[in-house]
Order: C-alpha cells, then structure tokens, then sequence
C-alpha cells in the first residue's frame, strides 16, 4: 500500500459500532476450551483473564498431550515470549492439531526481531500451519512482515511505516487476521480495518497485559468465526475493563487486580455503549 492509499484509510476511517457485547454474551453461554501453549511469565495471568470472561483455559504444554488437549477446545493461543526449541515443536503438533478440528489459531509473536531464534521460529510456525489471527506490537508485525527492524526485548521499537497498511500487507500475505496493539489497535484481515481507541496508558505499565490480550482475542475468536471482528471485540471489551479498572487503581498492581474485577463485570451494554471503534476499507 502506498502513502497515497494509506491516507485514503484515514480520510475514509468511520466511527461504528460492533458487536462487542453479544460477542462477549456468546463467550459466557458457551464457555469455550481456550488451550495455551504461552509465555511462562504471564501464564498465570493468561489463565486469568481467560476466566474472567467466562471462558475456561488450559495451560497444556507437554508434546506428548498437545494434540489431544487441542482437541477438546474451542480456540488454540500461542505465544513465543519464553519460546525454547521444544516448545515451539510443540506448538506445531498442537496448531496441526488445531487446522485439523477446524479451531482458530492465535499467534502472539512476542518479542519478535529482538533475536534470530525469535524470528525463524515465528516463520516455521507460519509457513508450517494455519494461523488464524497474529498478534504483536508495531516493531514485532514489522519483523514478521519482512522489515529490518529490532524489538527491544518485548517492547515496541519506531517503526515509521503506516501501521494499517503495514498490518494489511502482512494479512494478505499470510492469509489471516493480524492484529497491532498500541495507543490504537489496528486489526484487519486485508480488506476490512478495525480502529480501536479503548485502553488505558496504566496498560503499559503491567507486564503480561499484551500476553492477556492474545488469550482474549483467543476467547472471542472461539465464538466468531470472522477472525478481525473476533479480535477487535475481544480487544474492546479487555481495553473497556482497563479504562474502568483506571478509575479506581492507585497504581500498576492496584490496576492489574482490578482489571480483573472489571472485566469479570462487565456487561454487553457497557461494552457496546463504551467502545471506541473506527473502521475502515
């Protein structure tokens, strides 16, 4: 996309109303099995957050079960932020596994372009299995997307490039849903672009809310089958629950406990009346 087209996303950009809070009604009535093979760091969190909104995860990391846990949930989440050889094996037996059922994948690429090891795991996955959603922050998409950019270890490095249409090169590419966190999300599947303006800059400020995003997105991907929708509803009603969990937190840890509360919480209407989406095409 170039310069000229990217600008035509900004000018075109319309603000709508998607069904953020049906998508998350859907998730509690049906409970979906939610399998992680996720970062160490956050596993617990991830566990959490998937809890809260009514779904239930499985943190199943072991090769030799992988498959056969896949094959009782509804939605596979994979993130490479603790990625070791074996795991990243693992993640392969359980996405096959998952392509097979007919289950979205999710791929978070944490720390992608902060090490070669990172990056050919990244690309093994992609080109191995079907990946439904990918997940990251700007500089992280970039390196996957092709660019000589450098991740500072899972923090967002500059990346000067049109974040739209970068993901939406990268969508088309692979074929999926991609999804670029920040001040504003951006999700497209290539045609159709999401702007999401929820959140809260305490956000930054906990780690594992990135990590907590990928297990959401998981949640409302297993009840939707249109991956961009899926992932900006789950990003909705995460990044709500974050701007009301501000309002009573004194700081990152007061915030973090209270982000769980509040999304445990939260209703479809306020998801719908509170959420900030623009769109585009």
């Amino acid at each position: 996309m170039t310069a000229e087209e990217a600008g035509s996303h900004e000018r075109r950009k319309m603000k709508i109303k998607i069904k953020a809070g049906e998508l998350l009604a859907k998730v509690r009535k049906e409970k979906p099995v939610i399998h992680h093979l996720t970062n160490w760091v956050t596993i617990c969190d991830c566990a959490n957050i998937t809890k809260m909104l009514g779904a239930s995860p499985v943190m199943a990391h072991a090769a030799e079960e992988v498959a056969e846990m896949t094959g009782i949930a509804s939605a596979l989440v994979l993130n490479i932020g603790t990625l070791t050889v074996d795991l990243v094996a693992a993640m392969k037996i359980a996405a096959r596994s998952a392509n097979k059922k007919g289950i979205p994948v999710i791929l978070d690429v944490c720390g992608a372009g902060a090490t070669q090891l990172r990056d050919r795991k990244c690309f093994e996955l992609l080109d191995d299995v079907k990946i439904g959603i990918l997940k990251g922050n700007v500089s992280e998409v970039a390196r996957i997307a092709g660019r000589a950019v450098r991740t500072r270890g899972v923090d967002a490095s500059h990346v000067e490039e049109d974040r739209a249409a970068l993901a939406g090169q990268l969508a088309r590419k692979r074929n999926c849903a991609v999804v670029i966190t920040g001040q504003e999300d951006i999700v497209t599947d290539g045609e159709v672009i999401y702007f999401v303006r929820n959140g809260h800059a305490l956000m930054g400020h906990v780690v594992g809310t990135g990590c907590m995003a990928a297990s959401v997105i998981g949640a409302f991907a297993a009840v939707e089958k249109d991956m961009a929708l899926a992932a900006a509803g789950g990003l909705v009603c995460y990044e709500i629950a974050a701007e009301l969990a501000a309002r009573r937190a004194k700081g990152p840890a007061s915030f973090k406990e209270t982000l769980f509360d509040e999304l445990y919480h939260l209703d479809p209407k306020t998801a719908n009346r509170l959420q900030k989406v623009w769109w585009s095409c």
